[in-house]
């Protein structure tokens, strides 16, 4: 009997915990990272791949462990509690972190589209387009989180009133699955893989895609100011190993599949069918910043009120960490 995405992800998450024991217990140098969403989405699909084919050691970093959480302020509050204080955060909440005042900095791009994620109902909902919103209630995963700024942003280019759809967060993708099937909420957001794996079960209400630019900085890696100064050589070994594994799964996605499948505990057909979608779309890169990407995912804070006008890069980004071949020019 094939399993929920939310036994799924729990069974994962239970794992990861066993694992993180496990590398505490170990040698002193193992270190242990932060990644949104492990095991339950593919932004850490690099860092898999890294761990797997030793791509971390061999920069000069023994990364073998990943704590996850459900996204947004969870993430950033993880990251900053961390003996390696290195994550893969939304970027909606790294910026929102930044301006209130913790002690962060932007050193890498990570996920850099938003065609992964979409809002669903049930099969025999009257929801059929992001417009039927209106009156009914809406779940993302947290607040400041990706979704979070994702559903104001759709809601907004759609011409839907915020202020007349009942935003929801229940916590991460599982929680949000079972928020819609059991009717707690009319609409959920998902995300790949859960939407390959299920999709006989619910039905698409929008695609982001279909109503925001596809290009948008889902997530970024980040670490504390003080980190990156006393320990720049490892932060250097996060992002060239991260780098390495994202182009490995672009040179070799048949290959990538089964160790992306393991991580997130997968069947490898469905992992290799989203992987050549993925590369397909260009969803990760290898750690350059697309600034154009970046400004359209933080005008969300904008729309919260928590920005206002562009965003300084320059202020936030710290880009020595990337071979200078892979620095882009700041506007």
């Amino acid at each position: 009997m094939r399993r929920s995405p939310m036994r799924r992800i729990l069974s994962c998450g239970a794992a990861l915990a066993g694992f993180a024991l496990a590398v505490v217990s170990g040698p002193a140098q193992a270190e242990t990272i932060t990644v949104t969403h492990w095991g339950s989405a593919f932004f850490g699909a690099p860092y898999a791949v890294a761990m797997a084919k030793g791509y971390f050691k061999r920069n000069g970093a023994d990364i073998t462990g990943i704590l996850t959480s459900t996204g947004g302020g969870t993430t950033v509050r993880n990251t900053l509690a961390s003996s390696l204080p290195y994550g893969e955060v939304a970027l909606s909440a790294a910026l929102e972190a930044v301006l209130k005042g913790e002690p962060l900095v932007i050193v890498n791009a990570g996920a850099q589209s938003v065609a992964d994620i979409l809002w669903v109902a049930k099969p025999d909902s009257p929801l059929h387009s992001i417009k039927d919103l209106v009156g009914k209630k809406v779940a993302y995963t947290s607040p400041g989180s990706l979704t979070n700024m994702l559903i104001l942003m759709s809601l907004k280019a759609s011409g839907v009133p915020i202020d007349q759809v009942h935003l929801v967060p229940v916590g991460g993708i599982g929680a949000n699955y079972s928020a819609v099937m059991s009717g707690a909420v009319d609409a959920a957001m998902l995300q790949e893989p859960v939407w390959t794996v299920d999709k006989s079960h619910v039905k698409p209400v929008f695609w982001v895609k279909e109503v925001l630019p596809t290009a948008m900085m889902e997530t970024v890696g980040v670490v504390t100011r003080d980190f990156a100064k006393s320990h720049p050589a490892e932060v250097r070994a996060i992002i060239a190993g991260r780098s390495a594994g994202v182009k490995y799964i672009m040179a070799h996605p048949d290959d990538a599949a089964p160790i992306i499948a393991k991580a997130n505990n997968l069947d490898p057909k469905i992992a290799d069918a989203v992987v050549h979608e993925f590369d397909k779309e260009g969803y990760w890169s290898d750690g350059k910043f697309d600034f154009t990407a970046m400004d359209r995912m933080a005008s969300g804070l904008e729309i919260v009120g928590k920005l206002k006008g562009k965003v300084d890069w320059s202020k936030y980004v710290d880009q020595s960490f990337l071979p200078k071949t892979e620095q882009s020019l700041l506007r």
